[in-house]
């Protein structure tokens, strides 16, 4: 993909610790050294490290020191808080940039912050297509710990507007929150393009779906980048026939649905689109043999027998 010319706001060159090299850790590291920032990345996989042990990322970085961390959501990233609060100075800033839940957020930073180490959650969208177009952020935390990361973040970010990338949320929390939601709209939209695909492969009336989801990616009300991945694996599999339809959570489909009830805010698309994850978990629904069952008592139903 074509890279724009860079914003004229990413002068400042600095210098960040990452922790954790994955699919999504790896590009982040490779998309920042591009923009001439100088990054020590950490990763237990020894062929992609650049330091042997935390303590080893950050004796090589300079104080203050901002350390990222992009390590799976739960105990490894709490873990990984602990140990860093043990290794860093005050002054420092950590970054916890992977899917945490947002609760973890304040327990985190107050650990920290008895340490005097600045603590910001950031909520990272951009998958494996982050390093050539630019990842979206939504950051939680307190003001000057943002300026501070600034450089970093647009970076990161799309080119154009920083406000079309990038949103400083709130306080703490604020950004993993803004990412559960937004991650729990994606599983709503991608369940409605998923069930659309289903309608046209069922209809006896379209002959060519792949073509007819490709006619929508210019001048519709659906078109999107998800639309165009769509698309992108159709061309490849027009029928899809090389995958089967399972589909794991992350979790963030759960929290966003937990949240939904705990504020009152109805949200069916959303809760639909998670539960009908769980249905593709299923090789032969207890449920449906319920309802099959129930047909047969009731109205005299045909079923059919395992």
């Amino acid at each position: 993909m074509r890279h724009q010319a860079r914003n004229t706001e990413r002068t400042a060159i600095v210098q960040l610790g990452l922790i954790g090299l994955g699919k999504m850790g790896f590009n982040m590291r490779e998309r920042l050294r591009k923009a001439g920032h100088e990054v020590v990345g950490y990763d237990r996989n020894p062929d992609v490290t650049d330091v042997a042990s935390l303590a080893d990322l950050v004796g090589a970085l300079a104080a203050p020191r901002t350390v990222w961390i992009m390590v799976p959501a739960g105990e490894p990233t709490r873990q990984t808080v602990q140990e860093l609060g043990e290794l860093l100075s005050e002054g420092d800033l950590v970054i916890d940039g992977g899917n945490s839940r947002f609760t973890d957020d304040s327990a985190n930073s107050a650990h920290l912050d008895g340490k005097g180490i600045g603590y910001l959650d950031c909520g990272v969208s951009g998958g494996v297509w982050g390093l050539d177009v630019g990842y979206g952020l939504m950051v939680g935390g307190d003001k000057k710990h943002v300026e501070q990361a600034m450089p970093i973040f647009d970076a990161l970010r799309p080119e154009g507007p920083r406000e079309e990338g990038f949103a400083h949320a709130g306080p703490v929390g604020a950004g993993h929150f803004s990412k559960m939601v937004h991650n729990g709209i994606e599983y709503g939209l991608m369940q409605a393009y998923a069930e659309g695909f289903e309608l046209l492969e069922a209809s006896e009336l379209v002959t060519d779906v792949p073509a007819t989801i490709k006619a929508w990616q210019r001048g519709t009300v659906v078109r999107s980048w998800l639309l165009d991945l769509l698309v992108r694996a159709l061309d490849s599999d027009p029928e899809l026939d090389d995958l089967r339809g399972y589909v794991e959570d992350s979790g963030e489909g759960r929290w966003t649905v937990e949240e939904a009830i705990n504020h009152s805010v109805p949200a069916p698309v959303i809760s639909a689109a998670l539960f009908a994850r769980f249905a593709s978990r299923q090789d032969d629904s207890p449920a449906m043999r319920a309802v099959a069952a129930l047909r047969n008592q009731f109205g005299g139903h045909a079923v059919q027998k395992a």
